[in-house]
């Protein structure tokens, strides 16, 4: 296949807008870094907190609950992660959903929306700049995705996604610190939302590449995603890939007794509330056993 100028590997042509959208809001956010000192300490406390909305957004609501069906969650859960994945603005729950499990399915291969193997850049943000390989297109028509539209949050998140976005992630972050506290709305805006939004993106991205090359197998050598803990620290319990590769029905998309993951202290705090059913978990002799027979003994 020929390539043409505006073409990348594979002959995927390249989004020159999210280039440029991608280019200015890092720049932005790396402005938004001298906006620090001159900030109300509340301002930067909201700002995480924020944050910490958006990757449970992501995490605790596309990830293990609508993409891998890990748990049950009962409607008023599944609407304040479906507000809080608005938050996020990484797509709608059903587009995320339907990447991802295409990604679970055809791994590291060109079907793979963000295959690890075109190396750390294409892996990262890369894929976001050029058109879709035809084999995401092609092998992702051939899964089915109708439990996602089955449920009405996911129908009304998808049917309001732009007008939820603006409200979510720019709006809200920008407006609450200004009304409530004084910030002016240039320090708010570029703070709670810039900022944040483009940390809480670059955190999610690190799942996708870092936690594909770098770190040790203990559960399934003969796959890329490794356990990496910076990536768990920053997405907050996401970097226990090979596990979450091994075992991608788990919610706690970690072995328990690995210390730190927030997401799956959310989910247990919601089980306590009630808000939480059908938990799935691998079972400690399935987890060892697997250990011992594909695992590079690591752990």
């Amino acid at each position: 296949e020929a390539g043409t100028a505006g073409t990348a590997g594979g002959g995927q042509a390249i989004v020159w807008r999210n280039v440029v959208l991608m280019g200015l809001l890092h720049l932005g956010a790396v402005y938004a870094l001298s906006l620090v000192p001159r900030a109300h300490i509340l301002t930067l406390l909201w700002a995480y907190f924020c944050f910490l909305m958006t990757a449970l957004g992501v995490t605790a609501g596309a990830h293990r609950l609508w993409s891998h069906r890990s748990y049950k969650a009962k409607l008023p859960l599944r609407i304040f992660l479906a507000a809080a994945n608005s938050m996020a603005f990484q797509n709608d729950i059903y587009e995320w959903s339907r990447d991802h499990r295409v990604h679970h399915k055809y791994s590291e291969t060109d079907a793979d929306p963000h295959n690890a193997r075109r190396g750390f850049f294409f892996s990262h943000i890369g894929w976001l700049f050029v058109r879709k390989h035809r084999d995401v297109i092609e092998k992702g028509r051939k899964l089915d995705f109708t439990d996602l539209l089955d449920d009405p949050v996911v129908r009304f998140q998808r049917k309001y996604y732009k007008s939820s976005v603006v409200l979510m992630c720019f709006v809200i972050p920008t407006v609450v610190p200004w009304y409530l506290w004084g910030e002016s709305l240039w320090n708010a805006y570029f703070l709670a939302s810039i900022l944040r939004y483009t940390i809480s993106l670059n955190v999610t991205w690190l799942v996708n590449s870092a936690a594909h090359m770098y770190g040790n197998r203990p559960y399934d050598k003969n796959i890329n995603p490794r356990q990496n803990t910076l990536v768990t620290l920053g997405a907050i319990g996401e970097g226990f890939h090979n596990y979450h590769h091994t075992f991608p029905f788990d919610y706690s998309a970690s072995e328990l007794g690995l210390k730190f993951n927030p997401t799956t202290w959310f989910i247990d705090f919601m089980f306590w509330l009630g808000l939480v059913t059908d938990r799935k978990q691998a079972p400690k002799e399935m987890i060892q056993a697997r250990k011992e027979r594909t695992g590079d003994g690591s752990a």
